[in-house]
C-alpha cells in the first residue's frame, strides 16, 4: 500500500481557525440573507452538485501535530477526488461541545461533505443531524460519532487489533509481570474508551501479572499530559510502565521520561509518531510503540465523501468505492471502513518513516 506524506498544504484547501464570536456573527447574517428575495443558486444540498462540490474537515483540535498529518492527507484526497473547495475549521481545544458552532456554520455554508472526528460521539449529534437534514453528507474519522449521526467512519484499524499490540508491547517491556497506567486523551474520547476497554479485556484474560492501577487524561494538551505523566509516577513508585494510546500524551511523557529518574526503569508505549518519537527512541526512553500511517486516514475519508456526495455509496455495508492511490474500500459492518493495519516502530525502522 502506498504511505502517502502530504505534509504541505495542496491544491484550493485553506486553514480557518474561527473564534465562536466569529461564527455567530456568520450565522446572523447568512439567516438574514437567507430570509430576503430568491436566488437563482443552490442551497448547496449535499445530493451532488458535480464539480462545485466543498468538503469540510473538523478535526479534534487544530494545532496538533497528528491531527497536522491527518488533514494534510484529506486535503491531497480531496483534490484528487475533485471536490471544489476544500477547508479545514474545528476548535483549539479538544472538549465535548467545542465542534458544535464548526458544524452549525458549515450547515448554514450549505458544505456538501462534513468530516469530523468527534471529541463526544453524542455532543455533536443534534447539530450533524441538521446538517443531514439540510443535505449534507456525513463522515466520521479518527473518533467515531454515534452511528446514527453519520453516514460512515473511518477507522485507522480494528480497534480491537490497536488495544492487543499496545497490551502486547508493554507487557515485552515489563517482562509480563508489574504494574501499569495508561495515559489517555479526553475521557470522552470514542476512539480512546474503545481501545482501553479492549485493553482492560486483554489484560484481564491473558497477562494475570500486570495490574493497571490507573488511567489519568491529558486532554491531548501537552503540558497537562507531561503533568499527568509526571503524577502517575509521583503516585505509583512501584509503577512499571505506562500505555498512552495519543500522540500527544506518548511524546509528553517520553519527554518527561527522558531527563528523569525513571528513564530505562519505566516502559513507555502507545501510539505516536515517528518523527515526535524519534529522540527518545534513539535514546533509549523508548523501546518500541505504534501507528498507523495517519495521512491514509484523512486521504480516505475524502473519497468516501465524495462517493457518499455522488450517490454511488449510502454508506450501507457492502458497498464499495475507490480511494484513489489506495484502491478500492469496502464499507463494513455499521457503516465502518478500515485504512489498515498499524505499525510497531524500534530503533531499527524507525528512520524509514517520515511523518
Amino acid at each position: 500500500m502506498q504511505s502517502l506524506r502530504p505534509l504541505a498544504r495542496r491544491g484550493k484547501a485553506t486553514r480557518r481557525v474561527t473564534s465562536v464570536a466569529a461564527i455567530a456573527a456568520a450565522l446572523a447574517l447568512l439567516a438574514a440573507c437567507s430570509s430576503g428575495g430568491d436566488s437563482d443558486e443552490t442551497s448547496g444540498s449535499g445530493g451532488g452538485g458535480g464539480e462545485d462540490l466543498t468538503i469540510t474537515f473538523i478535526p479534534k483540535q487544530l494545532n496538533n501535530p497528528y491531527t497536522d498529518v491527518v488533514l494534510g492527507g484529506g486535503e491531497e484526497g480531496a483534490t484528487a477526488a475533485g471536490f471544489a473547495d476544500t477547508q479545514v475549521v474545528g476548535p483549539l481545544e479538544a472538549s465535548a461541545s467545542s465542534q458544535v458552532s464548526f458544524i452549525n456554520a458549515e450547515t448554514q455554508a450549505g458544505t456538501n461533505v462534513i468530516v469530523i472526528a468527534a471529541n463526544d460521539p453524542d455532543a455533536v449529534g443534534p447539530a450533524l443531524e441538521e446538517a443531514r437534514t439540510a443535505g449534507a453528507k456525513i463522515v466520521a474519522f479518527d473518533s467515531d460519532t454515534n452511528p446514527k449521526y453519520r453516514d460512515v467512519f473511518i477507522s485507522q484499524v480494528v480497534a480491537k487489533e490497536v488495544a492487543l499490540i499496545q497490551t502486547k508491547l508493554i507487557s515485552e517491556q515489563i517482562g509480563g509481570a508489574g504494574e501499569i497506567a495508561i495515559l489517555s486523551a479526553t475521557a470522552n474520547a470514542t476512539n480512546q474508551n474503545e481501545w482501553i476497554k479492549f485493553m482492560e479485556e486483554d489484560l484481564a484474560a491473558n497477562y494475570p501479572d500486570i495490574t493497571l492501577v490507573a488511567k489519568v487524561y491529558g486532554d491531548d494538551d501537552d503540558t497537562k499530559s507531561f503533568q499527568e505523566a509526571q503524577g502517575l509516577l509521583q503516585a505509583y513508585p512501584n509503577l512499571k510502565g505506562i500505555i498512552s494510546p495519543t500522540t500527544v500524551g506518548i511524546a509528553a511523557a517520553g519527554r518527561y521520561l527522558s531527563t528523569s529518574e525513571y528513564k530505562g526503569k519505566v516502559a513507555l508505549t502507545g501510539l505516536g509518531l515517528p518523527n515526535e518519537m524519534r529522540p527518545f527512541v534513539k535514546d533509549g526512553t523508548v523501546t518500541a510503540f505504534a501507528l498507523w500511517d495517519p495521512a491514509q486516514l484523512g486521504y480516505v475519508a475524502a473519497f468516501a465523501g465524495k462517493a457518499l456526495a455522488d450517490g454511488t455509496i449510502t454508506g450501507a455495508e457492502g458497498d464499495t468505492f475507490e480511494a484513489g492511490d489506495l484502491g478500492e474500500r469496502t464499507v463494513g459492518p455499521d457503516g465502518i471502513v478500515i485504512v489498515g493495519p498499524p505499525t510497531v516502530f524500534t530503533a531499527d525502522n524507525i528512520d524509514e518513516y517520515d511523518f
